[in-house]
């Protein structure tokens, strides 16, 4: 009975550690990743400002071929509107919305539905190092409620790997 006991106080324990650690994390944060791509800026532009070209290179549309995607309004404008909804609980459902668009600079409100709710800020910045070169940096804003907050470690992560994939891919695509 006693070792029943010393389990379950150090269970508690753990519990009310992990909720103190969680008051000292932030609830709000940014994963910003970078590549410079060998292209000219307004070619680099013009192609990442159409969110359909995301089918071509980032991971998240690719991993269920299947999924199906509504879009409505114009492309590369404020307010067109691409939605989702796969079987695959990895891409899930939810949607983006562009919000601005700038020659430096596309934003976008992001929706999700499923595995789990919530709302997101995206944005891809573009800078021209050279007459052909651009660096493009894709930056998301996020925010979790305490004491969700306690996963954002592991949430920046993933969000910064898939990042670095999506980039490599838009990479390869412009410098053929």
């Amino acid at each position: 009975m006693k070792i029943l006991k010393f389990i379950g106080l150090g269970i508690v324990s753990l519990i009310v550690l992990l909720l103190i650690i969680a008051l000292f994390i932030p609830n709000d944060y940014t994963v910003s990743v970078s590549t410079t791509i060998n292209k000219p800026k307004q070619v680099v532009f013009d192609y990442i400002k159409l969110i359909k070209n995301q089918e071509n290179y980032s991971i998240w549309v690719m991993q269920d071929p299947n999924v199906n995607m509504d879009y409505q309004g114009m492309d590369g404008t404020v307010g067109f509107k691409a939605s989702w909804d796969s079987k695959d609980d990895n891409v899930g459902e939810g949607s983006q919305q562009i919000t601005a668009v700038s020659e430096d600079r596309i934003d976008v409100d992001l929706h999700f539905e499923r595995p789990m709710k919530g709302e997101a800020k995206a944005s891809n910045l573009l800078e021209s190092i050279s007459e052909n070169e651009t660096k493009v940096t894709s930056e998301f804003y996020g925010h979790s409620s305490y004491p969700m907050n306690l996963m954002n470690f592991m949430g920046e992560k993933f969000i910064t790997d898939a990042e670095t994939k999506n980039l490599a891919n838009l990479k390869k695509i412009l410098e053929k």
